[in-house]
Parts: C-alpha cells; sequence; structure tokens
C-alpha cells in the first residue's frame, strides 16, 4: 500500500479557488475511482471532485467552508500496489502534463511521484523554529508550477520555495528565471528581456542602454517592483483573475498581464475589477507605471501630469476612489453581521457591475391585453399536463421574443471591443434567469427559435431545477445571446433590469392579472401583462427597442401565430 495526494483540480479557465461546500467521505472511508469526494462551489456554479482512486481515505486537508486554491493538496489515499505502479498511474494522471512537454526526462517524473508522497505540512514539520523548510530530495510543487519550469529552462530542484512547507510557486519559478542570482557583471537571457521590457515602457527620458544597465548591474528594484505588481506594469505570463474580472479588462482594452496586481493567491499574482479599473484610468499604455520602477524615474501622477490633462473621468475615479476610502474607513468599525462577499454572489456583483459600467443602458416599459395569451395558455396547459408537462407563460415569451429577435437580429447581438465589430449572433439562445439560494443564475436554453412549447417548457423546467439544486454545469451557463427575467412571480410591476452582458438587451416579464382596459372607448376588466426591457445604447436605439417590443406584443397579443412558427 502507498499513499497518493489529490490536488484540487483545475475548475475552468481563469478560476484560481473554490469554496469547500462539502465532504462527501471522511477519513477512513473506502472509495472508487469517479466517486465524488467534494462539492467546491466557485464563482460559476457547485462542483462536484470525484476521486482519482480506488482506495481509502487517509487524511482531508481542509476544512468545510474553506477557501481552496487550484494545484491545493486537498486530500491523502491509501491505495493498493507497490511503488513503481503507483508514479506509473500518476504519470498517466498527469499526461497533458507530459504532452505539453515532451522534453520531460525521467528524472522529472521521479520527482513529481516524491513530492506527491508527502505534503508541505511534512516539510515544515521537519524545519526547526525559525528556518524556512528546504526541501532535502523532494521538491513540492503543483504540475502547473513543473511545467512553468520546465518552459522556462529552470531546474526547480535549484528553485528555493517560498509557499507553505517550502512549496515552489510560480513566482518562485519567475524569479529564478530572471536572474536573482546572476553571478555579478553577467546578465541572463530572462535579465536582459526584463531590462529591454522596462526600458520600452519606461515614460521618462532614461535610455534603453540606461534601463538595461539599471537591470545588469543589480539594480533589482525596479524588476522586483514589476514582478510583485505593486505599482508598476507587470509583464506575467499567467494572472489569475476571476472570469468577470477578465471579461471587464477585455471590455475596456485592457491587457490582464499588464495590470499591477494588488493580491496574491498561492505565490500568484491575482488581479480584482478594481485593478483593472485603476489600471484603465491611468491610461493603460504602462509607460507611468514602467517609469515608477527604474531609478530617477517620475511617479505615475508626475508622469500622467506631464504629458495628459486631467479628464472628466480621471476627476470621477479619483472621487469614486476617495468616496471608497472613506466608506471602507466608515464600516470597518460598525457592529453587525459580517458574511463573506465571494462565490456566486461576488460574481453576480461583478457581473453587474463590470455591465452597468461599459454598457449604456436604456430601458422601455409597456403593457398588452393578454386576454387571448391567458385563454390559450389555459387550454394547452391542460392538454401538455395529461403528458407530465408543465406548461407555463414563459415559453409563449420564449417563442416571441426568438421570432421578433430574428426581424431585429441588432437584440441578438454583441459589441466586440478589441476588434471594433458588432457581433449579429446567428444563434438564439435564451438565457433564463433563476432565483436560487445562492443567488442568481442564468441557465442559457440552445437553439430556441428550433424548439417548441412544449419542448421548451420541459428544458426550462430541467435546467431551472439542477440550478436551484446546485447542480447546473457551467457549460449550461454560457453563450447566451438574449436574456429573459421573470419578475412578475415575485412581484412588482415594471423594473429597469441590467443587460447580461455582452448580450445587448434583457426583457423581463411582468404579472398578468386583470387591470383596467379601455376597448371600444369603454373601459373593461382585462388581463394585460406588463413588462420592461433593456439595452445597450451602443447598439439599439429606443425607436429600435420600441418598435421589437411593439412586435412581441402583437405576437403575444394574438398567441395563435406562434403555433405556425
Amino acid at each position: 500500500m502507498v499513499e497518493r495526494t489529490f490536488e484540487l483540480p483545475d475548475l475552468g479557465e481563469g478560476i484560481a479557488e473554490g469554496e469547500l461546500v462539502s465532504w462527501l467521505v471522511a477519513a477512513g472511508d473506502t472509495v472508487e475511482e469517479d466517486q465524488v469526494i467534494a462539492e467546491v462551489e466557485t464563482d460559476k456554479a457547485l462542483v462536484e471532485i470525484p476521486s482519482p482512486y480506488d482506495g481509502s481515505v487517509t487524511r482531508l486537508h481542509h476544512d468545510e467552508g474553506e477557501i481552496v486554491p487550484v494545484d491545493a493538496v486537498i486530500a491523502t489515499f491509501e491505495v493498493e500496489g507497490d511503488e513503481e505502479a503507483a508514479t506509473e498511474r500518476d504519470s498517466s494522471n498527469t499526461s497533458a502534463d507530459a504532452e505539453s512537454s515532451p522534453g520531460e526526462t525521467v528524472a522529472d517524473a521521479a520527482d513529481t511521484d516524491a513530492a506527491a508522497t508527502g505534503t508541505p505540512a511534512d516539510a515544515a514539520a521537519d524545519a526547526g523554529p525559525g528556518e524556512s523548510p528546504v526541501p532535502s530530495g523532494r521538491v513540492f510543487a503543483s504540475p502547473s508550477t513543473r511545467a512553468l519550469a520546465r518552459e522556462l529552462g529552470v531546474d526547480i530542484g535549484a528553485v528555493e520555495g517560498s509557499g507553505p512547507g517550502g512549496r515552489v510557486t510560480g513566482a518562485d519559478v519567475r524569479a529564478h528565471a530572471q536572474g536573482a542570482e546572476t553571478p555579478e557583471g553577467e546578465e541572463s537571457t530572462a535579465g536582459a528581456a526584463t531590462a529591454s521590457a522596462a526600458a520600452a515602457d519606461t515614460a521618462t527620458t532614461t535610455t534603453d542602454s540606461e534601463a538595461a544597465a539599471a537591470v545588469g548591474n543589480g539594480t533589482a528594484e525596479a524588476v522586483e517592483q514589476r514582478g510583485s505588481g505593486s505599482g508598476a506594469a507587470a509583464e506575467r505570463d499567467r494572472t489569475l483573475a476571476m472570469p468577470a474580472t477578465r471579461q471587464l479588462a477585455a471590455d475596456l482594452g485592457v491587457d490582464l498581464n499588464a495590470v499591477p496586481a494588488s493580491e496574491e493567491r498561492e505565490g500568484e499574482p491575482f488581479v480584482t475589477p478594481d485593478d483593472v479599473r485603476a489600471f484603465a484610468a491611468e491610461g493603460s499604455d504602462g509607460a507611468s507605471g514602467a517609469a515608477s520602477g527604474v531609478a530617477g524615474a517620475t511617479t505615475t501622477e508626475e508622469a500622467k501630469s506631464a504629458t495628459e490633462p486631467v479628464t472628466a473621468a480621471d476627476e470621477r475615479a479619483a472621487a469614486e476612489a476617495s468616496d471608497e476610502g472613506a466608506a471602507a474607513g466608515d464600516l470597518a468599525d460598525r457592529p453587525g453581521e459580517r458574511v463573506p462577499y465571494r462565490g456566486v454572489r461576488r460574481t453576480i456583483g461583478e457581473q453587474m457591475a463590470a455591465s452597468k459600467y461599459t454598457a449604456p443602458h436604456v430601458s422601455h416599459h409597456d403593457e398588452f391585453d393578454a386576454t387571448d395569451l391567458v385563454e390559450l395558455q389555459s387550454e394547452l396547459a391542460a392538454a401538455a399536463e395529461d403528458e407530465g408537462v408543465k406548461l407555463t407563460y414563459l415559453p409563449f415569451v420564449v417563442k416571441a421574443i426568438t421570432t421578433a429577435l430574428a426581424e431585429f437580429p441588432y437584440l441578438n447581438a454583441s459589441l466586440d471591443e478589441s476588434a471594433e465589430e458588432i457581433v449579429l449572433h446567428e444563434e438564439y439562445n435564451v438565457g433564463i434567469a433563476v432565483a436560487t439560494d445562492a443567488g442568481l443564475m442564468v441557465p442559457v436554453v440552445k437553439h430556441a427559435d428550433e424548439k417548441g412549447l412544449k419542448q421548451l417548457a420541459e428544458e426550462i423546467r430541467d435546467l431551472a431545477e439542477r440550478a436551484r439544486n446546485r447542480q447546473i454545469k457551467p457549460e449550461e451557463m454560457q453563450g447566451g445571446t438574449f436574456t429573459i427575467t421573470n419578475i412578475g412571480v415575485i412581484g412588482g410591476e415594471f423594473s429597469s433590469p441590467i443587460i447580461n452582458h455582452p448580450e445587448a438587451a434583457i426583457f423581463a416579464m411582468g404579472p398578468i392579472k386583470k387591470r383596467p382596459w379601455v376597448v371600444d372607448d369603454e373601459v373593461v376588466a382585462r388581463n394585460t401583462m406588463r413588462f420592461s426591457m433593456s439595452v445597450d445604447h451602443r447598439l439599439v436605439d429606443g425607436a429600435d427597442a420600441a418598435r421589437f417590443s411593439n412586435r412581441v406584443k402583437e405576437l403575444l397579443a394574438e398567441p395563435s401565430r406562434l403555433l405556425l412558427e
């Protein structure tokens, strides 16, 4: 029997960490390969983590509720077989790393195996008081860190780890590659590249040769500042950030790898939305940031004031920063329960802020006589119920929306700011906003225009149920081109919904109920539906939004037309 460790796997593009919601096993339990052992919440969804082994659990390294970085060891297993067989199995589990690095040697594989048999805590226990744990024959590093070392031509065994228990992080590998220990008077390739980049970015009169000399002569302050991301433009091969932050950077035309990171996660730079906005407000050309890292350079503010006039946006950003600072200071000592701002709730907040910050919203409100819709829905719902299908008003609205979108393609569009192009989507993928205990989720009905009322009803019910049970897959909430939200089921007449960026529009259904309505110059009680819609004014004018709204009203006021679609 041998012990094998298991690291939290990659949970998706740009996801750096997850909250360990629950363990489904305990130490001593016997597990089978692919058996779900834990549930981890990311900013997208609740993800089930399967066991990679047949064996027994000997240790769980994290408690429920902890935030666990990707690649951190979460469990240790005892599996049958000898050391050689276990090593071979590990090699097959990390075949992706091996395939991406054909130059990996047998020594590398042995090194990986040795690292996997211990934990950072073991190394920490071996270290004396006040000493940094130094691996002796073992190197603790994640597969991605090892891959980075191979890419940079770094002997990972020669890198001193700064992580817990002497764990080698990506930042340690990059620092080593940049020539932190280059002999005096000798400049490494990485050092020369850094010097060249620093010289190219600087906004002062410092020449390329002076910048290179500053680094080559051991002036490490500029290099350190660039690498740490505090006050200087960074040049990184990998940056950790939430998907909403990456989207914000793309919307603002900002290179995420050039944004100074205010945080670190497992030794890696972690960029927040505030970092991106601050960088964009400073000009995002990297010149002022690089200047602050070279001896004799001006500060960011001095470089900015010397080359650019103060704009309204600058004043607004400064005012917001001041207000935020005052608010933070005011809240620091305020009593009250404090709930962590993370997971789905934080993702919703970042996505909504990015949408309002990026897209100029225009809202449109309207109402129509829904008498015929109520009658048709009641008639068809009874027939659908005999087949086990619950038919609500929502499928009718989806059909009306997709029909109208075909006639008004700019409401089924997105703006590709980097290419300066409007993308008119060929697919009609309708997102359905669902309220869950964890927050708002938007599963997507793909190719909604190709489906009938009964099929739409079944698919919407299934997606909504799995979203509420946290069983929805991340890919089932991606690829939307238009979103519908139903405020009528909770209460309220109208709203000003926030667009699910980068979509162009969102439609909010209000309640259907009896209201005064004029028919043949007489006021009578009729079933009417009120609805609201928000559009991205960069893509859709108010007149087009009104015409689209009118077409939706026509189709829903005479819903028998939808049966012909």
